[in-house]
C-alpha cells in the first residue's frame, strides 16, 4: 500500500461528507491514514463495499489476518480490533457467538420489549412535561440519549448504580480524536466496567442477557470464555446504545426542519417508518467502521489492487449519500423511492439489533410528537455541534423548544 495522502478527519458532521464524497472520486479504495499511524484502504463507494463486505477473502479477525499486530498495542482501537466477539470472528467462531446473543434478537423476543420500550418513552416524556415549555431544552439529553441506554441497560442488566459510569465510558469509545492516555484510560474502563457488571450478576442473577451469558460461560468456557464474554457485552451494550440515540437524533432533526413532511406523517403515522429509513440514510450513526483485513490480493479494478494482509474501512455512512445512488443525496425526502443505506451493515455480519433500533424509532417517534405536537428546534441554537469522530455521527446537543406556538 503507497503511503496515505489523506488522514481521516475526526471533526464529523459536514466535513465527514465531504471527504467521503472526495475519497469516493478518487478511487474504489484508497489508503488513509488514523491515529497511532494506522493505515487502511477507505472504501466509500457502496458497491464496492458491498463487495468486499461478503468476499471470501476478507475477514475481521486481526489475531488472524493482520500481520504484525498485537492487541492492545492500539489502545484506540482496542474495543474495534482486540475484542474476541461476533464482531471481531470469522467462520465457526463468528457462527458460535453470533447464535449465543441472536435469540435475545429474534422476531418474537424484539417484539417483546414494545411494552416495556414504550414504558420507559411514556416516562420520559411525563418527566419533560415538568420542564418549560418555552425555554430551550435539549432533546438528547432529556429524550433520544436516554431511550435507548435505558433499553439496553435494562436488557442486559445493568444496575442501576453503574449506568452512567458504563455508559459515559462507551460514549468515548467513539472518540478518534482521543490522545493515546485518553484511549488508553477508555480501554482500562471499559474493561473494568464489564467486569464489575459481570461480578454483581454472580452475586445477583436476573432475567437478563447478561446473566444468560454468565451461565453460558460458567457451564462452558468453551463455548463462551471469559474473554469472549467481555467482549460480547462490550459489543452489544455499546452498539445498542450510541447508533440508536444518533438514529433518533437524525429523524428528530430532519422532521422537526421539514413542517410538510410532518404533516403528512402525523396524517399518515403508519409513515414514520419512511422518516426513519429516510434519516439512517442521510444520517447514518457510524459512519466508519475498523477494521478488515486482505487474506488475499484483491483487485478492485481501475489500478487499485488491495494486498494480502492489508487493512480495510468501510465507510458505511458514505453509501446513503452517493450522488451514483441517490439523486439529490443531501436532501430529505420522505417520498424518495430508493432509500438504500450500509447503516446496518451487509452479509453476515449485518447487525443484529436492527430490528430493536427500527422499534425504538417506531415507539419513541410518533409519541414525542403526539406529546409534543408543536416541538420546534430552538432558534437561537445555531447548528448543532457535531460528534469529534469519523467512526460515529451525531451531535452533542438537540436543542428544542417544546411548545413553539407558545
Amino acid at each position: 500500500m503507497s503511503s496515505p495522502r489523506v488522514t481521516l478527519d475526526s471533526s464529523g458532521g459536514s466535513r465527514l461528507f465531504a471527504q467521503a464524497d472526495a475519497l469516493r472520486a478518487e478511487g474504489p479504495a484508497v489508503p488513509v491514514g488514523m491515529p497511532h499511524d494506522v493505515v487502511a484502504w477507505a472504501v466509500t463507494r457502496g458497491d464496492i463495499a458491498k463487495r468486499l463486505l461478503i468476499h471470501p477473502d476478507v475477514s475481521k479477525d486481526a489475531r488472524k489476518s493482520w500481520p504484525g499486530h498485537t492487541p492492545g498495542s492500539i489502545p484506540w482501537l482496542y474495543s474495534w480490533v482486540d475484542v474476541v466477539s461476533m464482531f471481531t470472528s470469522d467462520g465457526d467462531d463468528h457462527k458460535r457467538l453470533r447464535q449465543l446473543v441472536g435469540r435475545a434478537f429474534a422476531p418474537r423476543r424484539i417484539e417483546a420489549m414494545r411494552p416495556i420500550l414504550e414504558a420507559i418513552v411514556t416516562d420520559l416524556l411525563n418527566g419533560m412535561e415538568a420542564q418549560d415549555r418555552t425555554a430551550p431544552l435539549d432533546l438528547r439529553e432529556h429524550f433520544s440519549y436516554r431511550v435507548p441506554t435505558r433499553l439496553i441497560c435494562d436488557l442486559f442488566g445493568v444496575p442501576a448504580a453503574q449506568r452512567d459510569e458504563m455508559l459515559c465510558v462507551i460514549d468515548s469509545v467513539l472518540a478518534t480524536n482521543a490522545s493515546d492516555e485518553e484511549a488508553e484510560a477508555t480501554m482500562r474502563n471499559l474493561n473494568a466496567a464489564m467486569e464489575r457488571l459481570i461480578d454483581s450478576k454472580r452475586e445477583e442473577s436476573g432475567e437478563d442477557m447478561t446473566t444468560l451469558l454468565l451461565a453460558t460461560h460458567e457451564e462452558d468456557g468453551d463455548r463462551l470464555s471469559h474473554a469472549e464474554l467481555v467482549s460480547t457485552l462490550i459489543l452489544m451494550i455499546g452498539a445498542g446504545s450510541e447508533t440508536a440515540v444518533a438514529m433518533l437524533n437524525g429523524a428528530i432533526r430532519e422532521i422537526l426542519a421539514h413542517p410538510d413532511q410532518l404533516a403528512e406523517v402525523t396524517a399518515h403515522p403508519e409513515r414514520w417508518r419512511d422518516v426513519t429509513e429516510e434519516a439512517l440514510r442521510l444520517h447514518p450513526p457510524i459512519m466508519y467502521l475498523p477494521l478488515r483485513y486482505a487474506t488475499a490480493d484483491i483487485d478492485l479494478g481501475e489500478g487499485v489492487v488491495i494486498r494480502r494482509g492489508e487493512a480495510i474501512i468501510i465507510g458505511f455512512g458514505a453509501h446513503g449519500r452517493d450522488p451514483g445512488v441517490h439523486e439529490n443525496p443531501e436532501e430529505f425526502d420522505i417520498d424518495r423511492a430508493d432509500k438504500d443505506h450500509l447503516v446496518f451493515g451487509y452479509g453476515i455480519h449485518h447487525c443484529l439489533g436492527a430490528a430493536l433500533a427500527r422499534l425504538e424509532a417506531e415507539v419513541a417517534l410518533p409519541a414525542l410528537f403526539a406529546r409534543f405536537p408543536r416541538l420546534a428546534l430552538a432558534r437561537s441554537a445555531g447548528e448543532p455541534q457535531p460528534q469529534r469522530s469519523f467512526i460515529g455521527n451525531d451531535i452533542s446537543a438537540l436543542p428544542v423548544v417544546l411548545d413553539a406556538a407558545a
